[in-house]
């Protein structure tokens, strides 16, 4: 059985996290060994207007990548790059687990000037299940009850890239 089908534990990223700003939930999953995060859930829908190929700015954020291939450097750190929607550039980044229920984001220019921010890790409880109340301004889409990590990296590999 593929590594990405583990339950996460206390010292494994993979899972859905609400980042910093509750604005969106990422969903984070082992790809054959590199973690990549995907946009599971916003509080606004919206596109990709920032990207810097002309071809990508009309496309939704929702399932979007943003944690690109996280490589495991240290015991309790990975190492790759983050895309930020809001600029449209991509930065070197790690992310780290602050406690069980805490991720530590960080992304860097040039190497030194690093910003960060904490995301707080969704129990599975937590996650809707149902059609969201859309006269509620606190509506959420509803999400699958099991969504496979490996979905994560179907979509953005497809079936050939994947273990069999």
């Amino acid at each position: 059985m593929a590594a990405a089908a583990a339950e996460p534990t206390g010292t494994d990223p993979t899972g859905e996290w609400l980042v910093a700003k509750a604005l969106a939930r990422i969903r984070i999953a082992d790809c054959q060994g590199r973690l990549w995060g995907v946009v599971a859930w916003e509080a606004r829908p919206g596109i990709d207007s920032k990207n810097p190929d002309p071809n990508q700015r009309n496309r939704p954020t929702l399932g979007m990548p943003i944690l690109l291939g996280m490589l495991r450097t240290k015991a309790n750190q990975w190492d790759g790059e983050i895309y930020n929607s809001e600029d449209g550039r991509t930065y070197s980044a790690n992310i780290s687990l602050a406690n069980p229920d805490t991720l530590r984001v960080q992304g860097c220019i040039l190497g030194f000037l690093c910003g960060g921010e904490d995301w707080t890790r969704v129990q599975p409880s937590n996650l809707p299940v149902g059609p969201p109340n859309s006269r509620s301004t606190n509506a959420r889409p509803a999400a699958p009850a099991a969504n496979p990590p490996d979905d994560v990296c179907l979509r953005l590999f497809g079936p050939a890239r994947l273990p069999h």
